[in-house]
């Protein structure tokens, strides 16, 4: 059987990751960085991480032990995922068995960021009608993926979108040619302006004129690369940079109704959708735990891995353990995360306020034969 730290190599061999810091690894952890040349990482310790000490370990232990079920974090941390069930004391089971490593941006990236998402609620119905104007859809029926790992083993973890146009793959529609589909409407919603904050979020609920709830979640994309509309806004002089939030947005948007098109369209992207059988869901298939789950970028930080983080939120210091459960297109970077907040109207309240320099850790197996002396 292969050891913990071989799977680690062999899983993060296409993520990456170097070190850059004053720490001079061992022959482990110069393997490791080496496996992972995307992040650099620096050796710390659990005493170092801000506010520790106010975790409430049991509680993360769960949020672990839940994590547990995706395949992903099951093939990370193996053995450790079946001792978490076993862990009597939840802070001495993790202090024994994980050692901290702090993720640090390239000198030439901005300083970490924390920003938030949540779960909305539209309302809709499946029968189109002049309230229900605006059509939720599924995956297009021409919509082409080729997964261009099965060609260059180097590009595994990209995807090229397409349609075939005579005998051409060309780029699929943008959002202002995506008005008719070949696809499956889900259901028909009464606010085009919902309907792209939606897609923004990535998941949530549409209550139907018949008073069912349908929850949906991200099944596929454009293949168009995302662009903030708050940018856009800013670029046209409708909001300074400082004003930027998702209240804000939309405030500007419901106040000027003859340019939502024209500002939505700024952004090529469209997410498609698949009905789901649970509330928010995200890339491990299950379901988000508020304030536990972050969305990451999959090229610098494993899905299924267990990070802590910290960052001002409303003033206050935030610290915990989190579980990179869910990815998004505007996070990018090694030193970036999207915390999912929940469901209702103050997740949305602080999801659309939140934008804060952020810390992170990865919490990786501890070594016991490099902890020696």
């Amino acid at each position: 059987m292969k050891s913990l730290y071989t799977l680690f190599f062999s899983l993060f061999f296409l993520l990456g990751c170097s070190h850059k810091g004053t720490h001079v690894p061992d022959a482990r952890e110069q393997a490791l960085f080496d496996y992972m040349p995307r992040t650099s990482l620096s050796k710390s310790d659990f005493n170092a991480l801000p506010n520790w000490e106010e975790e409430e370990f049991e509680q993360a232990l769960a949020s672990f032990r839940f994590s547990c079920q995706s395949t992903k974090t099951r093939t990370l941390y193996r053995e450790l995922c079946e001792e978490a069930f076993l862990a009597e004391d939840a802070e001495s089971f993790l202090r024994q068995k994980f050692r901290p490593y702090k993720i640090e941006n390239h000198p030439s990236q901005k300083e970490g960021l924390l920003t938030g998402y949540y779960e909305p609620l539209l309302h809709g119905s499946k029968t189109q009608s002049d309230r229900y104007r605006y059509p939720l859809y599924a995956t297009p029926k021409d919509l082409i993926m080729v997964d261009l790992g099965a060609i260059y083993p180097e590009l595994k973890h990209y995807r090229l979108r397409g349609r075939i146009e005579g005998d051409k793959l060309v780029p699929y529609y943008t959002r202002a040619q995506s008005e008719e589909l070949d696809a499956e409407v889900l259901c028909y919603v009464d606010s085009k302006i919902e309907r792209f904050f939606l897609e923004i979020q990535g998941s949530g609920r549409v209550l139907l004129d018949t008073n069912e709830t349908m929850y949906v979640g991200y099944a596929n994309q454009n293949g168009h690369k995302y662009s903030a509309i708050g940018g856009y806004l800013v670029a046209i002089g409708a909001l300074k940079q400082e004003e930027v939030s998702l209240q804000s947005i939309k405030r500007w948007l419901e106040a000027n109704p003859e340019r939502v098109d024209e500002v939505l369209n700024s952004n090529d992207s469209v997410v498609y959708f698949a009905a789901k059988e649970k509330p928010a869901s995200g890339s491990l298939g299950l379901e988000l735990t508020p304030k536990r789950s972050v969305a990451v970028d999959k090229r610098y930080i494993p899905l299924g891995s267990m990070l802590y983080l910290n960052a001002p939120i409303k003033e206050e210091s935030f610290s915990r353990i989190v579980l990179a459960q869910d990815t998004g297109g505007a996070i990018k970077g090694a030193v970036r995360a999207d915390l999912f907040l929940g469901y209702g109207e103050e997740a949305m309240e602080t999801a659309g306020e939140l934008k804060a320099p952020l810390q992170l850790w990865i919490l990786l197996p501890k070594q016991e034969e490099s902890e020696q002396g």
